[in-house]
């Protein structure tokens, strides 16, 4: 199977170490250039600020320590962050919706809003991805 796609690094931002893992499984079959993860939204923005290259989609959990997804989002904001934004939450749904209308109200591209854990399908379609025979 061959993948048709036009993102081709992806920033996984959560605070929990098997969200990431499972993140990082639902995507590798895509064979992306770059899948890059980040424990916080400080280290987020410290690898975007490092990066030669900001990634093309960025998955991040709404509920984290430290800077939450909605600190985060408006720091992403402020950088003019272009690649498209996936929004995820385990724990507060509330959380997920006003995450979604910041995102939105400053400008950030929203793929998608999803509660965890999130069907592969479902993760690929947000990102545009069509696997193809």
């Amino acid at each position: 199977m061959s993948i048709i796609r036009s993102p081709t690094s992806v920033l996984v931002v959560d605070d929990d170490d098997f969200a990431l893992e499972s993140m990082r499984e639902a995507l590798a079959p895509l064979k992306l250039a770059s899948i890059s993860t980040a424990t916080d939204g400080f280290a987020a923005l410290r690898h975007i600020n490092s990066s030669p290259q900001p990634p093309d989609v960025l998955i991040c959990d709404v509920y984290m320590p430290n800077m939450d997804g909605l600190e985060f989002l408006d720091k992403l904001a402020q950088l003019q962050f272009k690649g498209g934004v996936i929004l995820v939450s385990g724990l507060n749904i509330e959380m997920l919706g006003m995450a979604s209308q910041i995102a939105m109200g400053s400008g950030l591209q929203l793929l998608g809003t999803f509660t965890k854990p999130v069907p592969q399908s479902q993760l690929w379609a947000a990102m545009g991805l069509t696997p193809v025979a």
